[in-house]
This record gives C-alpha cells, structure tokens and sequence, in this order.
C-alpha cells in the first residue's frame, strides 16, 4: 500500500468505506451473514453443515457470488487497463443500483448481487496479477498496521503505519454509517452505495487521466 500514490490510498479509503457501508447492511439483513467478510461466512458454513444445513446454504451462495464478482471484476480490469480503476468501480455501481432494484421484491437475490459487487470491489487495485489493495476485509490491513508499528519502536519511517490505520478507520464509519439508515430505509440503503460507487468511478477516472509522475 505504501507504493501507491496518495490520490490512490484516498481512493482506496472511500472505496473501504463503501465496503463497510454496504456490510453492515447485509450483515442487519441477513441476521448475522456477510456480503464481503467471507471468511466469517467460511465459519459460518463450516458450523452449519454440522448442524444447520440451511444457514451452510446461505453462506455458501454468498461466498461463490463474491468469488463470481472477483472473477468479473477481474476480467473487466484486465480489458479495461489503464481505466481499471473507474471500469471496476462502475461496474460494483451498476451491482448495486441492480440489487437496490430487487431489494424490494426479491431481498435474497439483491443480497447476492451485493456479495458479487464487494467481490468485484476487491479488484479496483491490482499489481502483477495480484490485489495490491484488500478493500472489504481488514485483518491483512490490521497486520500490516502492527507491523509499520514494530517498525517504528525499531526506528523505522515514522508515518508507515497511518495508510493502515485510516483504510481500517473507513471502513469502520462506513459500517457505522450503514448500521444507522438501515432502520429507517432497509435496502433502499443501497441506492446511496451505488451513487457512491458511481462517484467513485468518476473520481477514478480522474485521478487515471492524470500524469504518474
């Protein structure tokens, strides 16, 4: 993370926001499941093919959407090159304004279009065929933070540790933000994500419009 430009690390800090918005609400909407921490979803299979069959099935379908949307996402980066970044995040907009359209009349089925974009979120920043930046999970971001920490005691660079801190900090308004409107507007909460994601998108065009040195 600390190769990147700063434009790209704010990019990344809104984009981890978004990540917790959006988790937060399926996490309220599916009554304890996730739709982009899957490895609790991984835990939740595991204890429900010993004795819940039916949530083993619910976490299984939200873990092959996100990996179907880390597919696409990735797919779609790849022929969008140097326009990555805004293709990407465009394309999670469009997966949300679509699951906010079903969430109304067909709340299971938005809830997977949600884990498939959050899966596609996670392709917004890649390096050599790997995800330089993890935008809707944070225990690799919290290593790293102790890390750079350790790093400091043993008289390393003084600030390594703050990009760490302020991706996991985003993403923990963003859930905190979810958590507040979803009393009050359920899934119609989605449609501010996929603005969201939308402006995202244009701001990342923006910031790949601009010269890299």
């Amino acid at each position: 993370m600390l190769k990147h430009r700063k434009r790209d690390i704010a990019l990344a800090i809104a984009a981890s926001t978004l990540a917790g918005y959006v988790d937060a609400i399926g996490f309220l909407s599916l009554g304890g499941f996730f739709v982009s921490f899957m490895s609790g979803n991984s835990t939740r299979l595991a204890a429900g093919l010993v004795g819940l069959p039916p949530e083993a099935l619910v976490a299984a379908r939200l873990i092959g959407c996100f990996v179907l949307g880390v597919v696409a996402g990735t797919l779609l980066g790849a022929m969008a090159k140097r326009m990555r970044q805004p293709a990407v995040l465009a394309f999670v907009a469009g997966l949300l304004a679509a699951a906010a359209l079903l969430g109304q009349t067909l709340p299971d089925i938005a809830m997977l279009a949600v884990a498939a974009a959050m899966g596609a979120e996670n392709a917004t920043f890649e390096r050599d065929g790997e995800v330089s930046i993890g935008l809707t999970y944070m225990t690799g971001a919290l290593v790293k933070l102790g890390q750079r920490l350790a790093g400091v005691l043993m008289g390393g660079p003084k600030l390594a540790w703050a990009p760490y801190l302020l991706l996991w900090l985003g993403l923990v308004s963003g859930a905190v933000l979810g958590a507040s409107v979803w009393p009050a507007l359920g899934l119609s909460s989605l449609w501010l994500a996929a603005g969201t994601a939308l402006v995202l998108s244009g701001a990342a065009m923006f910031i790949a419009r601009e010269p890299t040195a």
